[in-house]
This record gives C-alpha cells, sequence and structure tokens, in this order.
C-alpha cells in the first residue's frame, strides 16, 4: 500500500482522510504469469494498481492473431478502462507477463467517492489524461515512425523490460515480426 500511496502524493496531494479512504477500497491479489486480470468479451469492474510485475494488453483478430496494445510494469494503474467506464464488455484482454502483485478496487465504488471527494475525481481525470496522451503519442509513432526508432523509444520507456518478457511479445508491440526485430537488435 506503501506504494500506491507514493503514486498518489506524486500526482496529487490527499489530506489525511481523502488518502485512508481511498486506500482502504483496494485489496492485495497475486496472480501468476500468464494469469488473465480481463479477458475480451466479458465485463470488467476492477481497476489495479501494479506493486509488482509485467502486464501486457491485447487483442485478436478474427485468426487469433494477437496485437500488443501496451505493457504496464510496476507504479502504474491497469484496467480495462472502455468497460469500467461505459459498462459494455472488453475489447482487450490483460494478461499476466510475469507474477504480480496488485491492489484491486472496484471502479463503482471509487466512482461513487466523487461527490464528496473531489480530489478522487481529480485523481482519475490526471490518470486518464496521462492515459490518453500515452495512447496518442503512440498511435501516431505507429504510423509515422520507422521500426528501429520505435524500438530505440520502447527501450527509453520501458528501461529493461525487453530482459523480462519474450521478444516475440516486444515486436508485437512495435507493429513488426520477430525476425524483424532479431534484425534491429542484431544491427545494434
Amino acid at each position: 500500500m506503501i506504494g500506491l500511496k507514493k503514486y498518489i502524493e506524486e500526482q496529487i496531494h490527499f489530506n489525511e482522510e481523502e488518502l485512508d479512504v481511498f486506500t482502504s477500497l483496494f485489496d492485495e491479489v497475486s496472480l501468476k504469469k500468464n494469469q488473465y486480470f480481463a479477458t475480451e468479451g466479458e465485463f470488467s469492474s476492477k481497476l489495479a494498481y501494479i506493486s509488482s510485475g509485467v502486464m501486457r494488453a491485447f487483442y485478436r483478430d478474427k485468426s487469433g492473431k494477437e496485437y500488443n496494445k501496451t505493457f504496464f510494469t510496476s507504479a502504474s494503474f491497469v484496467a480495462a478502462y472502455s468497460s469500467i467506464t461505459s459498462g459494455e464488455k472488453n475489447l482487450i484482454n490483460i494478461q499476466c507477463l510475469a507474477d504480480c502483485i496488485l491492489l484491486v478496487a472496484d471502479f463503482k465504488q471509487i466512482s461513487s467517492l466523487y461527490p464528496k471527494y473531489p480530489k478522487i475525481e481529480s485523481l482519475a481525470r490526471i490518470i486518464a489524461e496521462y492515459k490518453f496522451s500515452i495512447k496518442e503519442k503512440r498511435e501516431i509513432e505507429l504510423v509515422t515512425l520507422e521500426a528501429s526508432e520505435r524500438y530505440e523509444i520502447f527501450k527509453n520507456e520501458h528501461p529493461g523490460l525487453e530482459n523480462l518478457i519474450s521478444q516475440y511479445h516486444i515486436a508485437s508491440y512495435l507493429g513488426i515480426s520477430a525476425t524483424q526485430l532479431s534484425r534491429i537488435r542484431a544491427k545494434r
């Protein structure tokens, strides 16, 4: 819980009551490598703070091919955002790429606090805005940059992650084949 409290304080200053009310909604959950936090076609209601571990958000096309959308590492929030905010079925899967320790809360319980605790709503907005800006930046990079440039950005934004996860996950995230990634890495 200390990591979550530190993260919150870096985003917005909560008084002691606000911090206690917010953090009391979270319970520690352990997931093993390859377990799912969210599955496409199901309904999600949970938001999690990653205390430790690595997760990926991905989707599958009709033939079953997987496309990694993003990675989540410790000290960040993860959720099937479109499902928890709209009440519709998940469009993505969120899977552990390593054993994970999560602090998990029900999103409806969090959002029910907004009227009484506006700073909690502000924190949610700050997180949503940050996630949106990352998504927009990544979409632009996918269509405007060469694969080698995207790989360099990946390494800078996720230091050490390439040593923790399979190369095919990185290749999928970059929008290239594993063979292309091998060639890029060989040129370095």
